[in-house]
C-alpha cells in the first residue's frame, strides 16, 4: 500500500511504481559507489520516519469509522480474512520458501499481515466496487493492525531477533501513538478552519506526498545498507516468488468468501482488493522504529510493495471480467 488519493489512476500508480524503483537504484548507487553519502543519508532516517508517519496518520478520514457498524456483515467479513486467515498464508508461505533465511521470513510475514489503508481504495474504485463501504475499512484496518503489530511480531519471529514488549511499547507510544494524536488534532483543527473544498485539497496533498516520502525512505535504507543487502541478493528471487504465491492463494480466498457469503458484485471487489494489498509504508514505518538495523527485514518488505503494483493492476482486469460476466447472466436471466 502506498497512501494516494482515491482519484488516482493507474498511469498515476505506474509512475509510483517508477519512482519506487528510482529510489532503489539511486539508493544502492550511492551506497557503493559514495559510502560516506550513503551512511549519512541512512543517518536521516529516523527524520524521514517521522515525517512519513504523520502523513499517513494526517490523511485517514477518521469521520468514516462510525458509519462502519452500518455494515457489519461485511465488516467480521474483511476483518477475520484479513487478520486471521491472511497472515496464517503469509506465515505458511513465507517458511515454506525461506525458512534458511529468518530475516527474510519477519520481513515477509510483517507485510503479509498488515492490509492496505488507502492504496487499496484506487484498485476498488477502479474495479467498480464499493468504494464507501471501503473508505469505512481504511480506518478499522489501520487501528487493529497497529493494536495487533505486537503480538504478531512475538509469534511470528521466534527468537530470530530480540524483541522486548517494553521496547515494542515505548516504541509504539513515540513514532506512532504521539504523532497520530497530532495528525488527529492538526486534522480536526484544520477541517473547522477551512473551507471544506479547501481542506479535501490539503487532504490529496498530504496523499500525493507520500509516495515520494516513501521513495526517500527507500532510497536511505538502500544508500546506508546496500552492501548487507547485496550479500543476499540471491535470496530475492525466492522472496519474489513467495511473493507471488501469496497473492495467488489470496485471489482465491477473496473468491472463495465471496461465493460462500454470496457477497454483490461491488463487495466481492472490495474484498478482494483489502484482501490483496498491503500496508508497506506503515509496516516499513513500525518496523523500523521497534527493530532498528535490520536491513533485510526491511528489503522484504520493499520488494513486497512493488510486486504489488503490477499484481493489483492484474487482479482489477480480472475483477472487471468477473463483472461483466455477471452483467450478463443477469440479463440472461431477466430476458
Amino acid at each position: 500500500m502506498l497512501s494516494t488519493s482515491t482519484t488516482e489512476s493507474l498511469p498515476g500508480m505506474t509512475v509510483t511504481s517508477l519512482i519506487l524503483i528510482i529510489a532503489i537504484v539511486v539508493g544502492a548507487l550511492i551506497g557503493h559507489f559514495a559510502s560516506f553519502t550513503g551512511e549519512w543519508l541512512g543517518d536521516q532516517v529516523d527524520h524521514t520516519l517521522l515525517a512519513l508517519v504523520g502523513l499517513l496518520f494526517f490523511g485517514i478520514r477518521f469521520n468514516a469509522l462510525f458509519q462502519a457498524m452500518r455494515s457489519l456483515r461485511f465488516l467480521v467479513i474483511a476483518l477475520f480474512a484479513n487478520f486471521v486467515i491472511v497472515p496464517l498464508i503469509g506465515y505458511g508461505i513465507a517458511s515454506l520458501f525461506l525458512s534458511a533465511h529468518p530475516l527474510f521470513v519477519i520481513g515477509l510475514v510483517i507485510y503479509f499481515m498488515s492490509p492496505c489503508t488507502d492504496w487499496f481504495l484506487s484498485f476498488t474504485r477502479l474495479s467498480g466496487g464499493n468504494v464507501a463501504l471501503g473508505t469505512m475499512l481504511i480506518p478499522v484496518n489501520m487501528m487493529v493492525q497497529l493494536l495487533l503489530y505486537p503480538l504478531f511480531l512475538h509469534w511470528f519471529t521466534q527468537n530470530t531477533v530480540q524483541v522486548e514488549a517494553g521496547t515494542v511499547a515505548s516504541s509504539l507510544l513515540q513514532w506512532f501513538l504521539l504523532p497520530f494524536l497530532l495528525a488527529l488534532i492538526v486534522h480536526n483543527l484544520l477541517r473547522q478552519l477551512l473551507k471544506p473544498n479547501w481542506f479535501e485539497r490539503i487532504l490529496e496533498i498530504a496523499d500525493h506526498a507520500t509516495p515520494w516520502v516513501t521513495s526517500l525512505l527507500v532510497l536511505q535504507i538502500f544508500a546506508g545498507n546496500i552492501a548487507t543487502i547485496l550479500q543476499h541478493h540471491t535470496v530475492f528471487a525466492w522472496v519474489l516468488v513467495a511473493v507471488f504465491t501469496f497473492f495467488l492463494l489470496t485471489f482465491l480466498l477473496g473468491e472463495g468468501l465471496s461465493r460462500l457469503f454470496r457477497l454483490r458484485y461491488p463487495e466481492h471487489a472490495l474484498l478482494s482488493m483489502t484482501i490483496a494489498a498491503r500496508n508497506a509504508p506503515m509496516m516499513l514505518a513500525v518496523t523500523m522504529a521497534v527493530l532498528p538495523n535490520q536491513p533485510l527485514i526491511y528489503a522484504a518488505l520493499v520488494i513486497g510493495m512493488l510486486v504489488e503494483f503490477p499484481h493489483l493492476t492484474a487482479l482489477r482486469r480480472l475483477l472487471l471480467n468477473a463483472r461483466q460476466r455477471f452483467s450478463t447472466s443477469e440479463t440472461s436471466v431477466v430476458a
